[in-house]
């Protein structure tokens, strides 16, 4: 792996982990929203899987040794990450696959967290329905502003070298 790539899966990494120490409230109680699972979104479409991947168990290992995530939200993160990547492997990065992506590894996250602690079922997914609205609402602009931001680092590196 190239200086360039560590560098950049890196930054990438302290996206996701700081992202997700930043929560919106919601409405109700249990329904605040994770700033990062759009964030996800859009780095694992500007980025490709294998990237976003990489750079989401960095941040798992660096929220999980910080003491702010335990072991269980670290394999439900992961677990989230790879429904991800299975959506945009079967659908590509289209628009409608980049909005439902997120709604869709949160829904199937959540029944995995429910199977885990054996109770709470569907009002662990009635509290998640107001975070899956934000994420696919945000995942989108989130991506343009990634791949843009991308294009742009590519530009001026090759320009540098």
């Amino acid at each position: 792996m190239s200086l360039r790539n560590m560098t950049t899966t890196a930054l990438l990494a302290a996206l996701i982990a700081i992202s997700g120490s930043f929560k919106i409230p919601g409405f109700i109680p249990g329904t605040e929203f994770q700033l990062s699972a759009p964030l996800a979104v859009a780095i694992c479409a500007a980025y490709g899987f294998q990237r976003y991947f990489i750079a989401g168990v960095i941040a798992s290992t660096l929220v999980l040794l910080l003491g702010t995530q335990t072991v269980l939200n670290v394999a439900i993160a992961l677990l989230f990450r790879v429904v991800i990547g299975i959506v945009f492997y079967l659908g590509g990065t289209s628009l409608f696959v980049i909005v439902i992506a997120g709604p869709i590894a949160s829904f199937i996250a959540r029944l995995a967290f429910i199977g885990i602690i054996g109770q709470a079922g569907w009002v662990v997914i009635f509290a998640a329905i107001p975070g899956m609205i934000y994420t696919a609402l945000a995942a989108w602009p989130l991506t343009l502003v990634l791949r843009r931001v991308r294009q742009t680092a590519e530009r001026m590196l090759t320009n540098v070298v």
